[in-house]
């Protein structure tokens, strides 16, 4: 039987992915969705996923939101883009700033995994506090960049991580 690992190396690696990605706040929280079998250990990032040829980043955004978290959003402002290279993975992500707009806050999934094989675990939201908790391994590399509100709200332009 096949890891979780080599599943998410073989499906995501070995090309470039463009993605987007949602930065949802409530109460000053930030929402994360965490993915455990990617790397071993829990990985927590932001909603969203691979950008399908032919639909727009807002469509996607909104799509990754809906069936990672339950939730409707409305796609605000691109924020920044962040590049991550390390083999077998290299995505070039772009962030945008995302409201709520429906729904209600659920444990989703990933199409792109067997219903039996999902490696979305939890979904909630985190403080500040909360964020400095989370081992740097086990979260997305913007955290390297930013773990504060304001910090995260204030990045712009372009990021290789």
């Amino acid at each position: 039987m096949q890891s979780p690992d080599a599943g998410f190396a073989k499906i995501l690696g070995g090309k470039v992915r463009a993605r987007v990605c949602g930065l949802c706040w409530h109460e000053s929280k930030l929402l994360l969705v965490n993915h455990e079998g990617l790397y071993g250990h829990p990985f927590w990032a932001p909603p969203g996923g691979g950008i399908e040829f032919g639909v727009s980043a807002p469509e996607q955004l909104t799509k990754e939101f809906r069936e990672e978290t339950g939730l409707e959003v409305r796609v605000g402002e691109l924020l920044f883009t962040l590049e991550y290279v390390k083999p077998p993975l290299h995505a070039v992500e772009l962030f945008f700033d995302v409201e709520m707009a429906g729904g209600s806050l659920r444990l989703g999934s990933d199409p792109e995994y067997q219903p039996d094989r999902q490696v979305i675990t939890d979904v909630r939201y985190f403080s500040e506090g909360e964020l400095d908790q989370i081992p740097e391994a086990h979260c997305h590399g913007l955290f390297r960049l930013a773990k504060t509100q304001a910090k995260i709200r204030a990045l712009r332009g372009y990021h290789k991580i």
